[in-house]
């Protein structure tokens, strides 16, 4: 696992390397602005409606002291609270909102590295095929993960335990972004329960991915490029695992 996890990390190194080399920036380029729209709907909505959390908790409250304070604090918890939300949320709207593209992108990265031809194109019934799958694993893994996350939310509250909550959220939420980008990968080869079944073999692998997608997603202009680095870094590796398996056949010495 642990090594898996450091393979998906190094990863982006080489998915960066492979992009430059064969010109496939211009993949980029329709879901950096997606991301951007997305992005900004959710910073204005964390602006927009702090306030109204802090007036509803001042309504709750019966007393005129305090009252500054308590609306102050729910403002400000209100702005966490629906930022939180809008980056849980962020991921999987990216992840099925760019399927199509990412897909196909993913598609002609197997196709570069294992030295056999593509005739990925885009269409319009293997995008809808695409966003539906993205869809059907979205939902599964984002209820799975707003269950995790709000057990260790209630572990949280244990002195001590609290400290390392945040660390242990982020893990998950790693473990399940990863997934998302290796599935761009998965959907040629697997089922959804085969891809499943995929993911928690390589644990390590789908945290590594998904820590460097999260990282870039919380900076200023990292968050452009997040997704197609992190499926680029994902087909690589996952490539490389179902090689060896022999799910498929590579031309010698293709790998990147």
């Amino acid at each position: 696992m642990i090594n898996d996890f450091f393979d998906g990390l190094k990863a982006y190194g080489r998915a960066f390397s492979i992009i430059s080399k064969y010109g496939l920036w211009g993949y980029a380029f329709i879901p950096a602005i997606i991301t951007l729209i997305l992005t900004g709907i959710i910073g204005f909505s964390a602006y927009s409606f702090s306030d109204d959390f802090g007036h509803l908790l001042v309504s709750w409250w019966s007393w005129d002291w305090g009252s500054e304070m308590i609306e102050s604090v729910g403002t400000w918890l209100g702005g966490i609270i629906i930022g939180i939300i809008g980056i849980l949320s962020l991921k999987y709207i990216v992840l099925i909102v760019v399927a199509p593209f990412m897909s196909l992108l993913s598609e002609k990265i197997e196709a570069k590295i294992t030295g056999r031809k593509s005739n990925a194109k885009f269409s319009l019934s293997k995008a809808f095929r695409d966003i539906l799958r993205g869809l059907r694993l979205s939902l599964r893994n984002i209820i799975r993960e707003l269950f995790f996350t709000f057990l260790l939310l209630l572990v949280g509250f244990i002195p001590v335990a609290g400290w390392i909550t945040p660390f242990l959220i982020f893990i998950v939420q790693s473990y399940y972004a990863g997934f998302g980008n290796t599935d761009f990968t998965m959907e040629r080869h697997f089922s959804v329960r085969q891809s499943v079944n995929f993911a928690r073999q390589h644990r390590g692998l789908m945290i590594g991915n998904g820590t460097v997608f999260m990282l870039l997603l919380m900076t200023g202009i990292g968050f452009l490029i997040a997704p197609p680095l992190a499926t680029v870094a994902a087909t690589i590796e996952s490539i490389e695992r179902l090689d060896v398996a022999g799910y498929i056949q590579s031309e010698p010495e293709s790998f990147v």
